[in-house]
């Protein structure tokens, strides 16, 4: 990164593959989130998201046309390529992609390509948005992608959303669990330093903070936080391999109104949780990629 003063892009979204978005979605409902309507892109993949009133949302990705998928992969398609590669190893249900948000994706593009970083050229796109009670409008997004060859596991992009519909979300962003916001992204890694400075580039943050368990990188609006297999089995009780490389998204923080209210919403559903400090941490399940840790607000 040059020596110029630079702004920390936000957390836009993050990317979580499945493999049947109606197993994803009663999942989601019983974990209390509002669920918005299936979504279908123009290059054979389908999302559900949830919408937080941050404007940050989670996209719950799955493969809705095979073959176009596979047409557009070869045709270039960087986010169907990189999607279809993270199933080929790590099956159909997990976490693939953090997502930064931009006002100018084309300098973006031009940063990581300057920066040894750039996973392939823009990807230009829009696709049909309904809401839950039927009002239509038309997304458009606008895509730089940035990789890195140690990291097969885990890719990055950042998103200028070129064309918002014009439709009330208040409903979409209102959750039973009472969920209002991204805290942190956490990742994985044996060695997190070594990552340092893709990182840095992909969020546009100078700033480190190295710790005994890996380093924190502060986003506009969320921390992103690389973790070593101690820290996260520490921290969230998750295990990770000592010995493989590379980063590895691992698990969501997420900032709710009333963290009783969402324990006995969590018992009530028979949803197996783990009290950890002062989190409530939900493992990964079938429709549920990663590990959502709930914390007051």
């Amino acid at each position: 990164m040059n020596g110029t003063p630079r702004e920390p892009r936000p957390v836009d979204h993050l990317v979580l593959p499945t493999a049947e978005l109606t197993i994803a979605q009663a999942r989601l409902e019983r974990l209390g989130f509002t669920v918005a309507p299936i979504g279908v892109h123009p290059f054979g993949t389908e999302n559900v998201c949830v919408f937080f009133g941050d404007d940050c949302f989670l996209e719950f990705l799955a493969v809705g046309q095979r073959e176009t998928c596979e047409e557009e992969a070869r045709n270039g398609n960087v986010f169907v390529a990189r999607d279809q590669a993270w199933r080929f190893r790590n099956g159909n249900e997990g976490f693939s992609a953090l997502v930064m948000g931009t006002h100018d994706v084309i300098g973006d593009h031009k940063a990581f390509v300057k920066a040894g970083i750039s996973a392939g050229d823009i990807l230009n796109f829009s696709r049909p948005f309904v809401t839950p009670d039927g009002k239509k409008g038309i997304a458009g997004f606008r895509l730089a992608f940035a990789a890195d060859l140690r990291a097969p596991d885990a890719f990055f992009f950042t998103c200028q959303r070129v064309n918002t519909p014009k439709v009330d979300r208040a409903s979409l962003q209102t959750h039973q669990n009472g969920a209002v916001a991204l805290r942190e992204v956490i990742l994985s890694e044996v060695n997190p330093t070594d990552f340092q400075y893709p990182l840095q580039e992909i969020i546009s943050q100078r700033d480190v903070n190295a710790h005994s368990f890996g380093m924190d990188l502060r986003a506009a609006n969320a921390n992103v936080t690389v973790l070593t297999p101690q820290g996260l089995r520490s921290f969230l009780g998750i295990e990770a391999s000592e010995t493989e490389r590379g980063l590895r998204l691992q698990a969501i923080v997420l900032a709710v109104r009333d963290l009783p209210a969402v324990e006995t919403l969590l018992a009530s559903n028979n949803i197996p949780f783990e009290k950890r400090g002062s989190r409530l941490i939900v493992h990964k399940a079938p429709g549920q990629g990663a590990a959502i840790a709930f914390e007051a607000s």
